[in-house]
């Protein structure tokens, strides 16, 4: 069947709709924000495809992986095997890497296992074999009356119990063994755990260094030479020390040797690999000074712990430390000597660090989490290896060196090395290697991420990036017959770069896939074979098909939004005049040098709309939040974990509070909902609280919370659903019997305003309830802000769970105008277009602008280029990303910003200012 044919799709505001799909195209879904195109895309297509596929599997295996519940959709016919690639960050793992998630870096130890060269740390020479003769002499060198122990390593971190490796070593007749670190007699081993990895070495020998002992030393070597596979272990008694030493590799000159050269030793997921002291994280962590004592207070009182269990801990061991040194209680911190100082410091730190890591107690542990901050490894320096691994070089390089290099370097690193002097065996093992290394990197710089690091960590990466990098990693697999879901892959993306993102999309086509693309970006729209335009409106007012066909198809549909867009009939305008910068209040950072930021002086005029553009990688997020939201949150108050290096910054005084609008859900639970986040809940509360019937109950607002006990239904707890535990099957939610899903009792339904109860007022929309309620100037005047923003679709009672990034930000935007503000505030927004139709950007920048005209300053990082023209200033970083950018490039209005020709926003503004 070559088309995807759904039938009656109804699932959240989707109107019964009937769709066909051609396959094996690049097919856009594009509408205005909350139409339905993600319930179309994700919730329908792409859940009824993962959901076939589940049930295709054993019970057994279902219930590991849970069953995903059956979309509101009659049927899909010539549905393929489906994949989302979404904007959900990869992984929260630390340990994640770009490198890791791309599997790059497992083909990297592999290439090192194989074809690296190890060297001697002490002289840079490459290390060589060692005969036994050779390693006899070095144990020869230790001082004499040194007793040692021989041995032979057996098994090497592996699972099971090994009972015939320890009968076989009985019948070799050596007596000891050496289990996990303890020695045994080989007849009272204990059982070992099955499931637990083991290490078995076994004792050859027992010797006293002194004269006469050679032979004897040799041949014990040879025996455990023999027995450990060219690997034996030298134990000195006196401190427990260990020395490896290998018929493979070992300078002879200072005795570095490597026990085994495999794929584990690069692994920092692995103990054979890992940093013994930050166990493969490459930081570890540490109780911050700064923010657990006030050293301007007495010794007593200096420490800021609140918790009562570390409270009275702390108490105790300060005052045992002032009795026993003889110390005033209230003399101050900073009046200590200083080495008495550090004795305390020293005490009381390694203990809270000690407790940080072994507690158990959640609440314990959080109230240590205030004070501790995450510091590089001192032993590994952040690379997160073992010492031996970093010794093995390629190139020159180890495998640190390489992660640390962005994806443009690294890619031309692998060239240069596929041309330099090699022997053949080296050159035949690598070659496969290289290709699949090289192949990856390749889709990396396709798709536009040239700028990231190999050993960025996962957890560090925008959703855009993520969601590109396993757009890559999908690439690299090479599957076809695959049905690729994605949700606005653009984000993220500076035009410039746009045209290698949809080059991508296209090869993914090629490969005889559909690709699914919930998109906005006009230049993606154009490039499609086949788009989908859903609407007209938003929430209740979408949901249903207004066009579909060809680019020039859906130009032409007088019924399309985006249709109008794409052929000019609709446009977003420029502003009618700019608003000029007044340089005698501004904010400057000073010496920016955080990650790629070239120590640069940056000046944000105050009072005006300002954009921070830049090609993907350049520096913006690292200056705007890095730098100044976090400097923002320390000099206002607040905790910060991390501040961006920087000299420092001027004109705090020219503001009195920043605030970051972010696309962050308004809430996690469904109790969170647009009516309490806009306070405007708490008004229609007390409004039906003041009704007669009310008054004559004496019924109060809290009444009429479904938060609290009095006026919810107690059977669902307000939730309005009763969840149904399944087990092997998915939860059900099922309506409460008792309420009927109105999450309020009897008594509270009948208390009505204008013939209207609180659960139908919760049910209406905002342009509904601007209609009720427009003779309460308090309640329409919060109402009238969320209808201002685009948002007249959504219920007051919509969860906040439902609610998209776009939606979650202008709710904000909307609350925040609704605050009385001295006209002083420096609002951070961060591509605030995402998940935006062009007739949404154009109602954005009309409230960003009402924030500005209060006097605010509003400084969004953006790539959209309707945004960017309409700001008043612009600060353009780069000129490219990654080390070669982080650079002050063009700084002023949109038409100084064209002229600059090394600008790219400003080529590409320029082409798009000449289209408008």
């Amino acid at each position: 069947m070559d088309k995807i044919k759904i039938i009656g799709a109804r699932q959240h505001n989707l109107k019964n709709i009937n769709l066909e799909l051609p396959k094996n195209k690049l097919i856009v879904i594009t509408g205005p924000s909350g139409s339905g195109k993600s319930s179309l895309a994700f919730d329908t297509i792409y859940a009824e495809g993962q959901r076939r596929y589940v049930e295709s599997l054993s019970a057994y295996a279902r219930q590991f992986l849970g069953l995903m519940e059956k979309p509101d959709v009659d049927n899909i016919e010539g549905l393929s095997p489906a994949i989302a690639i979404d904007q959900k960050t990869t992984s929260k793992n630390p340990r994640s890497t770009v490198g890791t998630i791309t599997e790059i870096y497992d083909y990297l130890r592999l290439l090192f296992a194989r074809v690296g060269k190890p060297y001697c740390p002490e002289c840079n020479a490459p290390i060589t074999s060692q005969s036994p003769e050779e390693i006899v002499e070095q144990i020869l060198k230790f001082k004499e009356g040194s007793k040692i122990q021989i041995l032979a390593p057996i098994i090497r971190g592996k699972k099971g119990k090994h009972k015939e490796i320890l009968e076989k070593i009985i019948k070799m007749g050596y007596p000891r063994v050496r289990i996990d670190g303890k020695i045994y007699l080989v007849e009272e081993v204990p059982e070992l755990e099955k499931n637990k990895k083991h290490t078995i070495e076994v004792v050859v020998d027992r010797i006293i260094i002194k004269e006469g002992i050679r032979s004897r030393l040799v041949d014990s070597v040879e025996q455990a030479l023999k027995l450990g596979e060219g690997i034996v272990i030298i134990n000195k008694l006196e401190n427990n020390e260990d020395l490896i030493f290998s018929e493979k590799f070992a300078c002879p000159e200072h005795g570095f040797s490597i026990a085994e050269i495999s794929p584990r030793l690069f692994s920092f997921n692995s103990p054979y690999g890992a940093c013994p002291e930050c166990k493969g994280l490459g930081v570890i962590h540490k109780i911050d000074i700064d923010l657990l004592v006030d050293k301007n207070r007495s010794v007593i009182e200096s420490f800021r712990i609140t918790d009562s269990f570390y409270f009275k801990y702390i108490k105790g061991m300060i005052y045992d430390f002032i009795y026993y040194h003889g110390i005033d209680k209230f003399t101050k911190f900073n009046d200590l000597p200083t080495h008495l100082q550090d004795e305390l410091l020293f005490d009381i730190v390694s203990h809270l660090e000690r407790k940080y890591l072994e507690t158990e107690n959640e609440k314990q542990r959080q109230e240590l989490e205030k004070y501790i901050k995450e510091v590089v490894c001192p032993v590994c320096k952040g690379s997160r290896l073992k010492k031996e691994a970093l010794y093995i070089l390629i190139n020159g390089k180890n495998i640190w060196q390489i992660t640390q290099m962005d994806i443009k370097k690294a890619y031309s690193f692998f060239e240069e090395f596929e041309k330099s002097p090699m022997s053949e065996k080296d050159r035949v093992i690598s070659s496969k290697i290289i290709k699949e290394i090289k192949e990856r990197l390749k889709f990396l710089l396709d798709v536009g991420l040239d700028y990231l690091t190999l050993d960025r960590k996962a957890t560090t990466l925008s959703g855009g990036e993520s969601q590109r990098i396993r757009l890559a990693t999908q690439i690299g697999s090479k599957l076809s017959g695959v049905l690729y879901v994605l949700d606005e892959p653009s984000i993220g993306l500076h035009p410039r770069d746009t045209a290698k993102l949809i080059k991508t999309l296209k090869h993914l086509r090629d490969l005889d896939n559909t690709v699914i693309v919930v998109e906005h970006d006009p230049e993606t729209i154009e490039e499609a074979d086949f788009i989908v335009d859903i609407g007209p409106g938003s929430g209740i007012n979408g949901g249903q098909i207004t066009a579909i066909g060809t680019p020039s198809e859906i130009a032409e549909n007088p019924n399309s939004l985006t249709g109008k867009y794409l052929s000019g009939k609709l446009k977003i305008p420029f502003p009618k005049k700019r608003r000029k910068p007044d340089f005698s209040k501004k904010l400057v950072i000073k010496g920016a040098k955080e990650h790629n930021l070239k120590n640069i002086d940056v000046e944000i005029p105050l009072g005006l709309f300002v954009a921070i553009t830049g090609v993907s990688g350049s520096g913006k997020s690292t200056l705007i939040y890095d730098i100044l939201w976090n400097a923002s949150k320390k000099h206002f108050g607040y905790k910060t974990d991390y501040i961006g290096k920087h000299d420092k910054i001027d004109g705090w005084g020219n503001i009195d509070k920043v605030i970051n609008v972010d696309q962050s859900p308004i809430g996690k639970t469904p109790r969170s909902n647009p009516a309490t986040y806009t306070k405007v809940f708490d008004l229609i509360r007390n409004l039906f609280a003041s009704t007669p019937e009310a008054k004559l109950r004496g019924y109060k607002p809290g009444r009429f919370s479904f938060n609290v006990k009095g006026g919810r239904c107690e059977a669902c707890k307000g939730e309005g659903v009763i969840k149904i535990e399944m087990h092997f099957l998915p939860d059900v939610y099922v309506v409460c019997d008792v309420c009927q899903g109105k999450r309020y009792n009897k008594e509270t339904l009948s208390i009505e305003y204008k013939g209207k109860n609180i659960a139908d007022v919760l049910d209406m929309t905002v342009a509904e309830a601007l209609e009720f309620f427009k003779n309460i100037p308090s309640i329409k005047s919060k109402l009238k802000l969320l209808y201002d923003v685009g948002l007249d679709y959504i219920k007051l009672g919509q969860p906040a769970t439902t609610l998209s990034g776009g939606e979650a930000q202008r709710i904000k935007l909307s609350r925040e105008l609704s605050k009385r503000d001295t006209g002083r505030t420096l609002y951070l927004l961060d591509e605030p277009t995402t998940g935006l139709h062009s007739n949404d950007v154009k109602k954005l920048i009309d409230v960003l602008n009402k924030l500005v005209d209060k006097g605010n300053t509003v400084v969004v990082i953006e790539h959209n280029l309707d945004v960017i023209k309409n700001a008043d200033w612009i600060i353009d970083l780069g000129p490219e990303g990654g080390d070669k950018g982080g650079q002050i490039v063009a700084t002023g209005t949109p038409e100084d910003i064209v002229k600059n020709e090394k600008s790219w926003t400003g080529k590409f503004l320029k082409k798009y200012l000449q289209s408008s």
